[in-house]
């Protein structure tokens, strides 16, 4: 007769099977690691490094670090904050790409969930090959939520494998919301303050992106009209800034886009 646990057991292994293998760790330029389990990006196809525009000093710092990881040498965490649209994400991919057209071992892994970040390390440590971990869009409301990735950035009993490091964007500098009414309502405000701004000061590296002037802008448009032998025109553009209420590399790449539509092309 079959133990009654056997059969519990049994049958909550056919709900939850055991998560998939990981893709092979040496083969794919970018991954995704979620449920567990690290598996291949479908496409990873940064936009090349020369049309990352107007974050001239953010691409140099952010593209000698990344040199640095995969060639073996110290190299920094880096929290690149600022405005939205600005190319942040945009640039962390073109770095990476960057790398890995001149040969560089390094491969991208795109996280979605702090907690589960220690497997991770587990899973990428002893590899022949260095590890950006991609965090995008990061921000807590609270100051307990941004001590987890505190204790994983320093300070915490198990130290981080050589060959990773992070790569965090975010619209806020300090990651973690601040309010006026902080300071009035602690015995020592600047204990408060101390806390919040702690996370922020784990980062090595930390790359500011700021909103661009119209000059700026259009030479973003230019740059991707001519890679893409598109009409440039000056005025549309900023016309269709306007009307989005933005001048960023984002609404330059939204402009192209519908530019290339217009005129029957693929970007």
């Amino acid at each position: 007769m079959i133990d009654p646990l056997d059969r519990i057991a049994a049958a909550l292994e056919r709900l939850s099977p055991p998560p998939a293998p990981d893709a092979d760790l040496l083969a794919h330029p970018a991954y995704l690691w979620r449920d567990g389990a690290l598996s291949a990006a479908r496409a990873f196809d940064p936009l090349p490094l020369d049309l990352m525009l107007g974050v001239e000093r953010q691409k140099a710092a952010l593209l000698a670090n990344l040199e640095r990881l995969a060639a073996g040498h110290a190299a920094q965490d880096v929290l690149l904050w600022g405005a939205r649209g600005t190319g942040k994400s945009a640039l962390v991919k073109s770095a990476v790409g960057a790398v890995q057209a001149a040969g560089g071992p390094l491969a991208l892994v795109a996280v979605d969930a702090l907690a589960s970040l220690p497997r991770l390390f587990d899973r990428l440590g002893g590899q022949n090959r260095a590890f950006a971990l991609f965090l995008d869009d990061l921000g807590f409301d609270e100051p307990g939520e941004a001590r987890v990735l505190r204790s994983l950035l320093d300070g915490g009993t198990e130290a981080r494998p050589a060959n990773v490091r992070l790569l965090v964007t975010a619209n806020r500098r300090h990651l973690v919301s601040r309010d006026l009414s902080e300071q009035d309502s602690a015995i020592n405000p600047r204990d408060v303050v101390d806390d919040q701004l702690a996370l922020s000061d784990r980062f090595g590296l930390s790359l500011g992106f700021h909103v661009l002037d119209q000059d700026g802008y259009l030479a973003i448009v230019r740059a991707y009209a001519a890679r893409f032998a598109l009409p440039f025109d000056g005025a549309e553009a900023v016309n269709w800034a306007t009307r989005r209420g933005s001048r960023s590399g984002r609404v330059a790449w939204q402009y192209v886009v519908d530019l290339a539509g217009r005129e029957g092309r693929a970007v």
